[in-house]
């Protein structure tokens, strides 16, 4: 019996761990380095030419389009995408499930981490912590000159409340905050029962010192804050962002930050990676910068690549892989 082939399309690990967990459950490898639509079509087709066709792709950043699905999915093509990463933006679900193909992500392998450094970075921005730095490196000894916070005082906005946004929540109300959570697919009653207030996105915004950032970039998501809401807020708000860079309108946020309306962001993600070199964001001093690191430990990095593959070992095994986000496309295929 052939094995089931399994392509890596793209992916900037180091090491070889995710062939080496297909390989270990009797599934063929494959590893490309597709960027676009037409390298992944490419690559899917030179691994069929090569041996079987292709059941499943292991997905970093390669365009997952409709386009693409037309060419590698079907009967005998691809039937599962596993992403290498939490968010999945780059596939197109939608598309995936009408054609029957599975979509599931990596949602557990650095929630520790990206919630760590999201109240890292909220802790930065309370304390003062970077002006301080560089003011003192700068010759300026003033202790009173910096935005600097009580934590019982200040009102703290997580905006969407999965996995690393209840920990956030957790983790900032221990810490002495105020914490307002706004999610409308969660219940308002399990929010109050871990000891937050369940609030909409508008009184999220308007009442938050903090806003931090844990929703999917969806349609309706991108651009959540935008000119419009970042106006409604209040005056000095703190603007976290450790999940989606296009969840915020970036020259929308600059301008705030420059005039002053919001006091101080703190992004780890953009709507463009690497955050380019003219990007108005590099020229704020009320900015701190992080080059979409909030996932990464030594252990997050060895998890990744074999969670991702497990997702696939375990799909084309028949095996339940509750990490789908799509759970709908069996209908296409009944």
């Amino acid at each position: 019996m052939t094995a089931d082939t399994v392509v890596i399309t793209d992916c900037d690990l180091p090491g070889t761990a995710c062939e080496d967990t297909l390989t270990a459950a009797g599934l063929r490898a494959v590893r490309a380095a597709a960027r676009t639509e037409d390298e992944v079509i490419a690559a899917v087709e030179e691994a069929a030419e090569s041996g079987s066709a292709p059941a499943a792709l292991v997905v970093q950043w390669a365009p997952i389009t409709a386009r693409v699905l037309d060419a590698v999915a079907g009967p005998g093509g691809v039937r599962m995408v596993s992403r290498m990463g939490i968010g999945y933006d780059m596939v197109d679900v939608a598309a995936a499930t009408e054609r029957g193909v599975a979509v599931a992500n990596t949602p557990t392998y650095c929630i520790e981490e990206v919630a760590s450094h999201t109240v890292a970075m909220i802790l930065t921005l309370d304390r003062g912590l970077v002006a301080y730095d560089r003011a003192l490196r700068a010759g300026t000894w003033a202790p009173t000159a910096q935005h600097a916070a009580r934590l019982s005082s200040t009102v703290v906005a997580v905006i969407g409340y999965g996995r690393i946004g209840s920990e956030v929540a957790r983790s900032a109300r221990a810490l002495g905050y105020r914490v307002l959570v706004h999610d409308p697919f969660v219940d308002a009653a399990a929010v109050a029962a871990d000891g937050h207030e369940a609030v909409g996105i508008d009184e999220a915004v308007a009442r938050a010192d903090v806003i931090t950032l844990h929703a999917p970039l969806t349609a309706s998501t991108r651009h959540l804050l935008d000119a419009r809401t970042l106006a409604a807020a209040k005056l000095g708000v703190r603007v976290v962002n450790t999940c989606r860079g296009p969840l915020i309108d970036e020259d929308a946020l600059a301008d705030a930050l420059a005039s002053g309306h919001v006091g101080s962001a703190a992004l780890d993600v953009y709507a463009t990676e690497p955050l380019p070199a003219d990007s108005r964001l590099r020229t704020l001093d009320n900015v701190l910068l992080t080059p979409h690191a909030a996932w990464f430990s030594p252990e997050a990095m060895q998890d990744l690549p074999v969670h991702t593959a497990r997702n696939a070992v375990d799909f084309l095994a028949g095996r339940p892989v509750p990490s789908i986000v799509n759970p709908d496309h069996a209908r296409a295929l009944a």
